[in-house]
């Protein structure tokens, strides 16, 4: 089983897979679990602001998280007419709260107590998967592209696998299975939620219909897309305590402009497919195909503008490669925790900028 609940908060996604190699990979079902709207708040609030008891907060989330994660575990194994003992392990991303790989001591912290989901579900867990390549010189992430080219990979065309979640990242898959990059393009949906949020009083733009009444500003866009992190070249990667509800507000106050809230949200989804596009028509060989996965497939103006900025490259939906774009990050975990029950490497230097390749994630057994 592989859990992801990602940057938008969306859900907690249970992936259950059937794997048999690294490169056997089959998808057996999936569901999507709701995060009560109280944890969801609070723990958006922890990611992005600073607070007083900040440990006091992070203790009692972790717990909460871990319990929530479990729960979600053992209702799709019930759901499924399954026993624990069918299921051979669970990889849990774990909550991102903080992810900080470029500071002098870089770490990420990732949240739902592992032990309570071993314990509660009686099934072997493997989390903490980003501070091993971290300890090896890496970011930490992404993590995903390994379980991307395994999937993926073509021999005949050159393919750019796209998760647009709170934070956006690519995989870059030459056709020619040379060195195989992924790294962080910026934000995603994220920005565009928190805006949704403040301003329209729902948790995303459905179909990207509230956008779709705007118009891009363009001194806004400008302003944003001088942003240090636009500017760096991978490996890089990124989260919500950087592309925060404070980050707008700062963009704002700096261009001392009232805008319109639709013009806004609109003009965030043009800063995440320019930021987006930039990286892709970087990469060193025409891409003739871009597969999308995460939320962000199912806003059909950010797939035009995607599809419009990037040319001769053809957008699509990992869909048409049998794999829904809401499971893909799910699945990925349910991969890692695969090759780490197996003593196989999960990350990529060519991706993290670690020295080496290395088993990723602690394990909790049952």
């Amino acid at each position: 089983m592989g859990i992801m609940s990602g940057t938008s908060l969306d859900g907690v996604d249970i992936v259950l897979s059937d794997i048999q190699s690294s490169e056997s990979f089959s998808f057996i079902t999936a569901r999507t679990y709701p995060i009560p709207i109280d944890l969801k708040q609070d723990l958006l609030s922890l990611s992005q602001e600073r607070q007083d008891n900040e440990l006091d907060t992070y203790a009692r989330l972790d717990t909460q998280m871990g319990y929530l994660l479990a729960q979600s575990c053992n209702e799709l194994i019930t759901e499924q007419g399954l026993k624990p003992a069918d299921i051979k392990a669970i990889g849990s991303h774990g909550q991102t709260l903080r992810h900080y790989p470029e500071q002098e001591n870089p770490t990420s912290l990732q949240i739902g107590d592992p032990n309570i989901i071993a314990q509660n579900t009686g099934i072997t867990t493997i989390a903490d998967f980003r501070r091993r390549d971290m300890a090896a010189g890496g970011q930490g992430a992404p993590l995903v592209p390994p379980f991307h080219r395994a999937l993926f990979h073509s021999t005949e065309k050159n393919r750019v696998i796209l998760n647009i979640g709170g934070i956006a990242n690519i995989t870059f898959l030459p056709a020619n299975n040379h060195q195989v990059l992924g790294y962080d393009t910026g934000p995603g949906n994220g920005l565009m939620d928190d805006w949704c949020l403040r301003h329209f009083d729902l948790p995303f733009d459905l179909s990207g219909k509230l956008a779709a009444q705007g118009q891009v500003h363009p001194a806004l866009l400008s302003q944003m897309l001088d942003d240090p992190f636009f500017l760096l070249i991978a490996p890089k990667s990124t989260g919500r305590e950087y592309f925060s509800w404070q980050w707008i507000n700062q963009q704002l106050i700096q261009l001392n402009n009232s805008i319109n809230a639709h013009d806004v949200l609109r003009t965030l989804l043009e800063l995440s497919c320019i930021s987006i596009s930039n990286e892709i028509r970087t990469l060193p060989v025409k891409i003739d195909e871009v597969l999308v996965c995460g939320g962000g497939a199912h806003n059909p103006l950010l797939m035009q503008r995607l599809q419009a900025l990037l040319g001769d490259s053809q957008v699509m939906s990992t869909e048409a490669y049998r794999l829904s774009p809401d499971w893909v990050e799910a699945s990925a975990f349910s991969w890692l925790a695969y090759q780490t029950l197996n003593g196989l490497s999960g990350n990529l230097p060519s991706v993290t900028g670690a020295s080496k390749e290395v088993i990723l994630g602690g394990i909790w057994q049952a």
